[in-house]
C-alpha cells in the first residue's frame, strides 16, 4: 500500500486497541499524518477514562513517533469552503471533523476513517480500515 494518509480519531483508537487490520495497513503506508485536533479528541477521551494517566502517556508516545499536522491560514480558508459546501447541502458535520477534512484536502491526503459522514465533503478521498 502506498500513498499519503491522514488518520481520524477512530483509527487511532483502533490502533490503541491493537486491531490487526489497522496495524497491518499502517505497516504498509508510505506517509501517515495525524491532525492536531485528533490529539485533542484523544486527550479529552483519556481524561474521561478511569486510566487517564496511562492513556495520556500512550498519547504522548504516539505524538513522539508521529507527524502531527496543525492548522494554518490555508487550513482556515479550506475550512470556510468545506463548511459552506456542507451548509448548502444541508449536511453539517461536527466542527472537528470539518477541520480534519480541511487538513486532508489542503495536503491532498486520503482520510482514514470509519465515519461515513465524511463522504459528504466534496473531493475528499476516504478509506476505512
Amino acid at each position: 500500500m502506498n500513498g499519503r494518509y491522514l488518520l481520524d480519531t477512530n483509527i487511532i483508537i483502533a490502533l490503541f486497541a491493537d486491531e490487526p487490520m489497522v496495524k497491518q495497513h499502517l505497516a504498509e503506508v508510505v506517509d501517515c499524518f495525524i491532525p492536531s485536533m485528533v490529539i485533542g479528541e484523544l486527550c479529552y477521551g483519556a481524561r474521561k477514562s478511569n486510566r487517564w494517566e496511562a492513556n495520556l502517556e500512550r498519547i504522548e508516545v504516539l505524538i513522539a513517533k508521529s507527524t502531527i499536522l496543525e492548522c494554518n491560514t490555508q487550513t482556515a480558508r479550506q475550512y470556510g469552503e468545506v463548511k459552506h459546501q456542507l451548509r448548502l447541502k444541508g449536511r453539517p458535520l461536527p466542527e472537528n471533523d470539518i477541520w480534519i477534512a480541511s487538513l486532508a484536502l489542503q495536503y491532498d491526503l486520503t482520510l482514514v476513517t470509519r465515519d461515513a459522514h465524511f463522504q459528504e465533503v466534496e473531493n475528499l478521498q476516504t478509506v476505512a480500515w
